[in-house]
């Protein structure tokens, strides 16, 4: 008898099998896991979710953790870099923000419908075009991807945390408090992390609407570029945007895979879409319209002084005294559920990369990132900064090549049949594809990636900010 005729029900296989070292095992062990476990901890890494856990029917979960993540300090921040980098308009930078984001949240959207339909964390997904040890490459990308918009998040939470009281509160402290409170929701995992982006949104969303309320009369004192808009700033910043909202798309499938699986596709895409785009695109607005204004308001000026976003958002905030120090706080912990979100898929990314780590629950990663992006992040508040920033620009061309990569297998090999992705082998290095085909696929995309690089003027700036970090 053929190994395809014993698995008569691959669900129950799934579930008796490979699923085994996740929450059964555990019931085995100590009992502090099984505190764990009635407090609602996940212990179930990269292992596929089997049919009977995939029970959860509030699809508009999957809007609410897209939408928290990015209404924050780091769209914001996005935002401002279209007046100050590149010099582009406020209208120029909008129209740019809008258009390019209209295209750019539509792959990570897109990829949000296999977690319902499938029930498979992106990256295990990977692995039916990459092949268990080629999707090791992409993985690592990924991994270095999230660590540096943690890292970040991280600045930024602290920036804007430390403004509220620079004399007793330093960058390192608040980026500390920011990155344990991330950590505490990504430790516990889907539940946890769910039920916390579905209410963290609407405090920050009331604490902007009251920034522009203070603020709104000082934008129409944006500073007009002295020199026209050219196309190479135009793509430049457009690239930057790129790297924001695609990079998303080697995650996406992680956040929904307990939905359903008899939910609509276009459901689960409309509710993702729209998700990334509004915040996205209205926070990064908002950003370059407050940039392009600061240097024609004395107060907003200063508080900017060194790209200090959160000193510009407390200096709009401080005209309503003390309840604007209390708003800048809000806005500090805005970074909460971007970081909580990335951790828990670091975690997940981590047993991908290096497959003896499956042996180990999923939380325990969240501290291990934790512990990598810290402190990271507290020397780079100071040292390095502008490179993060570019290089993460750059590192987002990766995502794009992956995009089109499990996209042409989907849609061209598998001809967009998903019962074609045999739930059974996702940990079977011998029936997985080699994988070969796609690397070659990623490695000669590059071939485009670096003359855009060059052309941009991105490489040589990086290079340069690297160079100088280094006789430091």
């Amino acid at each position: 008898m053929s190994h395809s005729e014993e698995v008569k029900d691959p669900e129950k296989q799934t579930s008796l099998t490979e699923v085994r070292s996740g929450s059964e095992r555990e019931d085995d062990r100590e009992p502090w896991f099984r505190k764990l476990l009635k407090l609602g901890v996940e212990v179930r890494g990269i292992q596929p979710i089997p049919q009977e856990e995939r029970t959860d029917a509030q699809f508009s979960k999957i809007f609410f953790i897209w939408f928290s993540a990015n209404i924050n300090v780091l769209s914001f921040s996005a935002g401002t870099l279209g007046p100050v980098v590149y010099g582009l308009s406020v209208r120029d930078t909008c129209l740019t923000i809008l258009f390019f984001n209209l295209l750019c949240c539509a792959p990570p959207a897109y990829l949000s419908t296999w977690g319902p339909r499938l029930g498979m964390r992106q990256m295990i997904i990977a692995r039916y075009c990459f092949g268990y040890y080629g999707v090791i490459i992409p993985c690592a990308l990924n991994l270095i991807g999230m660590c540096g918009f943690s890292i970040l998040n991280c600045i930024l939470g602290g920036q804007a945390l430390a403004s509220v009281n620079g004399e007793h509160l330093s960058w390192t402290v608040g980026i500390v408090i920011i990155s344990i409170i991330s950590l505490l929701v990504s430790f516990c995992g889907f539940k946890v992390l769910h039920w916390y982006e579905r209410v963290s949104w609407l405090p920050i969303l009331i604490t902007l609407v009251i920034a522009l309320g203070v603020g709104g009369k000082h934008l129409s004192s944006a500073v007009t570029p002295p020199e026209p808009t050219t196309a190479r700033d135009v793509f430049s910043f457009a690239s930057t945007l790129a790297g924001f909202a695609v990079a998303w798309s080697p995650a996406s499938a992680d956040y929904g895979t307990y939905l359903r699986p008899d939910v609509s596709g276009w459901r689960i895409f409309l509710y993702s879409y729209a998700g990334l785009l509004f915040p996205i695109v209205l926070i990064q607005s908002m950003g370059a319209a407050v940039a392009a204004a600061a240097p024609a308001v004395p107060v907003w000026n200063e508080g900017y002084a060194g790209g200090n976003v959160g000193g510009l958002l407390e200096a709009m905030l401080r005209p309503v005294g003390g309840f604007g120090k209390f708003l800048t706080v809000l806005l500090s912990l805005s970074v909460v559920s971007n970081i909580a979100a990335t951790f828990y898929s670091i975690s997940l990314n981590l047993q991908i990369c290096i497959p003896p780590f499956v042996a180990v629950p999923r939380y325990i990663f969240s501290i291990v990132a934790t512990a990598i992006v810290v402190p990271l992040s507290i020397v780079g508040a100071h040292r390095f900064y502008d490179a993060i920033v570019n290089f993460l620009g750059l590192i987002g061309y990766w995502s794009s090549a992956f995009v089109a990569i499990i996209l042409f297998e989907h849609f061209i090999i598998k001809h967009n049949d998903y019962s074609l992705y045999d739930r059974t082998i996702w940990n079977d290095r011998k029936r997985l594809p080699s994988g070969l085909a796609a690397l070659g696929a990623g490695i000669a995309s590059f071939g485009l990636v670096i003359p855009a690089w060059i052309k941009c003027g991105s490489l040589d700036l990086l290079l340069k900010q690297l160079a100088t970090l280094g006789l430091k």
